[in-house]
This record gives C-alpha cells, structure tokens and sequence, in this order.
C-alpha cells in the first residue's frame, strides 16, 4: 500500500538530502517527493509517498520526526486529505483523426489543451494519482512522446 507523508521542515540547505538519505537509508523507496515553499518562508512542507505495510511507515514516520530540521510530520493516508498530482503530456497525432480522439481523452478526464502543434498535442492534467495513471494508460496507444509529472502535493482536512 502507498502511505502518503507531510513534513514541515525548517527551510534550510541539506534537508531534503538527510530525509531522503534517512529513508532510502534503511532500504525504503521513495515513489514520489515534492517539496515546496509554504506561508512561512523558513518553512517548507515536503510530500513524501512510500510504498510499504503500517510497520515501515511507523518506522519511517518515528524516525523522520526525531530529524532536527523537522517541525512535524503528518501520514495522511488514513485521515480525510485532498491529494493532487499535475502532469504536462506531449501526444504524437498523425492525422485529425488521432487529434480529435486525444482532445476527446482530454475532455473527458478535465485535462487542459496547453499547446497544439501540427503533429503533436501538449495537455495539462490535474487529478488524484489513480485518475492520472488511468488518463496515462489510455494515452498510450497515441504514442506518448514526452511526460513530467509532479508528484503528489496533500493537504490534510479538517473535520467540521
């Protein structure tokens, strides 16, 4: 099962190598990590999703959160949270034909146009990481000619 992570973390150089070197440390792998800045400019938030049972993410957890650099750490994955992951796709299109059933694909899963080009077609994509995998594997036969996605950003919700 993927668990996804937040740490806030002081915003300070050589952080995110010792977290990633904490948890690839111990044989764990990283499926995706993004960082970034947050209201507070000393503090970055890092969101950090890791295959594994609920005796490697305690483990990952205890120990990312006796890190100095670290204010706080949040496993999300059981908890109410919004989760997102934006993709840039570039799609070969030979004919009118292919383009028309890119831009079909495209509407139907809410991705963007962002550039068209006489045999290819760029899209912008935000979803949850199944939505985008799916999106993603229906592209394939379009012949996928260049893909950067961000990995998964989350924030947690509060119950009301």
């Amino acid at each position: 099962m993927k668990h996804i992570i937040n740490c806030l973390v002081e915003n300070q150089p050589g952080v995110l190598a010792r977290i990633v070197g904490l948890i690839s440390g111990r044989g764990y792998n990283i499926d995706t990590l993004n960082v970034g800045p947050t209201a507070d400019s000393t503090v970055s938030k890092m969101t950090i999703v890791v295959p594994g049972d609920a005796k490697i993410i305690d483990q990952v957890t205890k120990q990312l959160s006796k890190q100095v650099d670290v204010i706080e750490v949040v496993e999300l994955t059981n908890r109410r949270h919004l989760e997102r992951e934006l993709i840039l796709v570039r799609v070969g299109v030979a004919d009118n034909t292919q383009r028309a059933e890119v831009l079909d694909l495209a509407s139907s899963f809410n991705a963007t146009v962002i550039d068209i080009q006489k045999d290819s077609i760029s899209l912008q994509m935000a979803s949850n990481q199944g939505a985008v995998t799916e999106f993603l594997r229906l592209l394939q036969p379009h012949h996928i000619i260049d893909l950067s996605r961000s990995g998964v950003i989350a924030v947690g919700r509060e119950c009301v």
